[in-house]
């Protein structure tokens, strides 16, 4: 049970730690190509991704908290049978979600704990929260609102490509573990 409790809290460490430093190298290239100002890009770039990080943190949490809670109350079981009750799930992606071939569910399904549905919704907001971190860290360190929303709009969209990038990453290495 420690060993668990201890390889879960490091895979979490990991996991957090790997996204700070790809958020840091992002974050610097974006504050650099809007302000050419080198120390200023360094500052936007050493501090923004903190609160990032933390942010993140929470974020994921947060998910996987709504993702068990999910999986526990049976929502996501009964929005495919709803969405296969009114067709816009096919008998064929029901089969393919329990990754069957020929496998009639007459209307339900045991969905996958990780639809489109649920990583669209998760990148939106992630990104979300990522463009009020940045504006206001941005504006913090720079006085300047025209710099701070161009580095809250262009950062976090960099940002979230990544970001999935990282999630998906980090899906497959914990559902390889497990």
């Amino acid at each position: 049970m420690v060993a668990l409790i201890l390889s879960t809290a490091r895979q979490l460490a990991l996991k957090i730690a790997s996204y700070g430093v790809m958020h840091l190298v992002v974050a610097i290239a974006v504050a650099f190509a809007i302000t050419r100002d080198v120390r200023l890009a360094l500052a936007i770039g050493m501090v923004e991704p903190v609160f990032q990080t933390f942010a993140y943190a929470i974020h994921d949490r947060v998910w996987h908290l709504i993702e068990k809670r999910r999986l526990h109350s049976g929502l996501e079981e009964a929005a495919e049978a709803f969405t296969s009750r009114i067709g816009v799930m096919s008998a064929h992606e029901q089969s393919r979600a329990h990754g069957r071939k020929g496998c009639d569910h007459s209307g339900h399904s045991h969905a996958l704990p990780r639809s489109f549905k649920q990583v669209a919704v998760k990148t939106l907001t992630y990104g979300v929260m990522h463009f009020v971190v940045a504006v206001s860290v941005a504006y913090a360190l720079t006085h300047d609102l025209r710099a701070a929303l161009a580095i809250g709009l262009i950062e976090p969209l960099v940002q979230t490509v990544f970001f999935t990038l990282h999630d998906r990453f980090w899906t497959h290495a914990e559902a390889k573990r497990a």
